[in-house]
């Protein structure tokens, strides 16, 4: 409004009903900066104020249905930097709950749910514990068939955990920008390198490897005298 001239400023004020609320404010701001307020000012501004609150009101209430109707896109959505659902659940299939749930817990950490992250720790430490006790009780038992389903149990728990408690209640709906797999996935990779180079080296009591899915080590024979052979025994 500071480029219009006077005869504008008055135009907008005279003719205020063929202008936006807004600008007619604008033009008896002017006016009054300028030193010549509008006879009008008193009895249009309080109308034209009320106005131009309630036009910001729906203006806001129309871009909350316009963000909620159109689909999303975490690529282009405003918001903190997080890992998506998809992210965490291919970590937690790919190589375990602990990972997904790691993914998880940086996303509370930078929500900055301080609470829900440590109920988010204790709930792995139980499910490792539960699946701990789980796989000792199949091993005692020699069931092969609960060794292989059991950490895929504990797998499918934390899941639905993650999606169906933690995100829903401490995450929500709220828009979020996707943040890169890229270097997560990449140390996970040089830990199960890093394991799989390790494992050999673990020893039993017996001084057998420790390697999963290995069959045991044959037992020794007992040391003892030789076996009596055919010319031993022939009685002369």
């Amino acid at each position: 409004m500071q480029a219009k001239s006077l005869a504008e400023l008055q135009q907008y004020v005279s003719g205020y009903t063929q202008y936006r609320d807004d600008a007619v404010l604008a033009a008896l701001a002017e006016l009054r900066r300028r030193g010549q307020p509008a006879p009008e000012e008193e009895a249009l501004r309080p109308g034209l104020e009320t106005a131009v609150a309630q036009q910001r009101v729906d203006e806001a209430a129309v871009e909350t249905m316009r963000r909620r109707e159109a689909p999303f896109d975490p690529d282009t959505a405003d918001g903190p930097e997080l890992f998506s659902p998809g992210t965490i659940v291919l970590f937690s299939l790919m190589f375990s709950m602990l990972a997904g749930g790691v993914l998880l817990g940086i996303n509370l950490f930078r929500l900055r749910r301080t609470q829900a992250l440590a109920g988010l720790a204790a709930f792995l430490l139980g499910c490792l514990l539960a699946g701990g006790y789980a796989l000792k009780w199949a091993a005692a038992a020699n069931n092969s068939t609960a060794l292989l389903l059991v950490p895929v149990a504990v797998n499918v728990v934390a899941v639905a955990a993650f999606f169906l408690w933690f995100w829903p209640r401490y995450v929500g709906p709220e828009p979020y920008r996707s943040r890169s797999w890229l270097l997560p996935f990449l140390l996970c990779m040089a830990v199960v390198l890093v394991l799989r180079s390790f494992l050999p080296m673990l020893k039993d009591d017996k001084g057998n490897p420790i390697v999963p899915g290995s069959a045991p080590a044959a037992p020794s024979a007992a040391p003892g005298p030789p076996a009596a052979t055919a010319a031993d025994a022939k009685v002369v």
